[in-house]
């Protein structure tokens, strides 16, 4: 007679769904993790598979099993893992057994993937229980998982090697950061004090990462909103591009001549020219909204000029940057153009655009060779990412990288940053940004012992 896979869980799912004992006992398990976001955003369980698809609530209502299993009950401090096996419930064998009983004695707990060899293994980080890192085999989760994501799942101990359980939730910053704050209230700790806890005090927290999850996810799904979106000066996104015709008799000569006398203006190809500001400096964006700028080894990109045809086009972001730009331009030109027309276009209504031409945009023959595009595009962020580690840097409080590894807590900010750039840019795939390799930017700023 064939055993069951060695992860099987089935029988003993089914064994503690009918069983009159324990039944009751899961039904209170899962209510901890899932009750009090379908009581707060007013929802059925049978809801979230149209909000986060067909396999998350599942997910989800496993994370809750797994704690059920972890949890002991009675005066001999049984778990339903004990229960099941005592009375030679179903056909597993001795790798099932195993299995059921390193699960049993495993926590939950907030990992970072610091590793990722797709289709075998990943390494990760106990966030909270600061355990030593730990490389685990799995096959399926890390063919999408990237560098530094973060993880709430169960790391058990099979034989000579580690899994992770079926109860994996990749977690976003906002998630993370709700279940710190949560952990923190328990703690009674300080805003920005890391949760410390052992593997033992873990072991209760369980319903918080579910919560934590669902709380960070169901707002923007059930009313999903727009980020506010702004430039680097602060001002809200919008697309114009300024057109100002060349007035009778005047030649792209005359105009590209006086586009290389102005001091805020840098060639950057044929008839192309940046705009950059006084000053890298950048003021900060709505809270909690996204902030959006071009950036080149010369300063931060305010617009971007052209001249095409018979006229000059102007390209910035915001409606604030068309009025200095025109201004700017109208100052110096004088009777060689006209007055512009302006379009303008929402971030909305760009995304839009992007959107209806999918997969479907042909190329226009122009496009680089993909070899030949990772080979530019390596060469551009080497030089942009030399440039800024000795440019001040808005999330290191102004500071360069350089400067701010120099006290604890801004080589905590720096590595924090470094993750980000690392996380952004493997999570492009199919493009020459998913391969680039930032080990060197890690080796430069003296922070190779903490890329673990």
């Amino acid at each position: 007679m064939r055993l069951k896979d060695s992860h099987d869980l089935s029988g003993l799912i089914r064994f503690a769904e009918t069983d009159a004992t324990w039944r009751p006992r899961l039904a209170k398990v899962v209510d901890e993790h899932l009750l009090p976001a379908l009581e707060e955003f007013e929802i059925d369980f049978e809801d979230l598979a149209e909000l986060l698809g067909e396999q998350l609530p599942w997910t989800l209502w496993g994370c809750a099993f797994e704690d059920f299993i972890s949890r002991r009950y009675g005066k001999h401090g049984l778990s339903v893992v004990d229960a099941y096996l005592a009375r030679g419930k179903g056909r597993e064998g001795a790798a099932a057994r195993e299995y059921m009983l390193g699960l049993r004695d495993a926590w939950a707990s907030l990992y970072e993937v610091s590793e990722v060899i797709p289709g075998q293994s990943m390494k990760l980080r106990d966030l909270i229980a600061g355990t030593a890192p730990v490389t685990v085999t799995e096959h399926s989760a890390t063919q999408s998982l990237n560098i530094w994501d973060r993880i709430a799942a169960r790391v058990v101990p099979v034989g000579d090697h580690h899994v992770i359980s079926g109860g994996l939730l990749i977690y976003p910053a906002a998630a993370s950061e709700l279940l710190f704050d949560g952990l923190r209230q328990v703690l009674k700790l300080k805003r920005g004090q890391d949760p410390k806890l052992v593997p033992e005090k873990l072991q209760g927290c369980a319903p918080l990462f579910s919560n934590a999850w669902l709380f960070s996810q169901l707002p923007g799904l059930l009313d999903p909103q727009m980020p506010d979106l702004t430039n680097t000066d602060g001002d809200d996104l919008l697309f114009c591009e300024l057109r100002f015709p060349f007035t009778k008799g005047v030649q792209q000569a005359q105009i590209a001549d006086m586009l290389d006398r102005m001091p805020e203006l840098e060639s950057c190809g044929a008839k192309t020219w940046d705009w950059l500001a006084a000053t890298t400096r950048r003021k900060p964006g709505k809270s909690g909204g996204l902030v959006i700028g071009s950036f080149v080894d010369g300063g931060t990109v305010l617009g971007t000029i052209t001249l095409k045809g018979k006229a000059l086009l102007l390209n910035v972001n915001s409606r604030e940057r068309a009025e200095r730009g025109k201004a700017m331009i109208q100052a110096v030109a004088g009777k060689l153009l006209r007055p512009p027309l302006t379009a303008i276009q929402t971030a909305q209504q760009v995304m839009r655009d992007q959107q209806s031409q999918g997969d479907g945009r042909q190329s226009d023959g122009e496009d680089l060779p993909p070899e030949l595009a990772r080979e530019v595009l390596a060469e551009f962020l080497d030089n942009h990412y030399h440039a800024i580690l000795d440019q001040p840097v808005p999330v290191l409080g102004d500071k360069t990288p350089r400067q701010a590894v120099r006290s604890a807590a801004g080589r905590k900010k720096v590595v924090d940053w470094l993750k980000h750039l690392e996380n952004g840019s493997a999570r492009q795939p199919g493009t020459p940004m998913a391969n680039y390799d930032f080990s060197w930017m890690w080796d430069a700023l003296g922070l190779m012992s903490e890329r673990q």
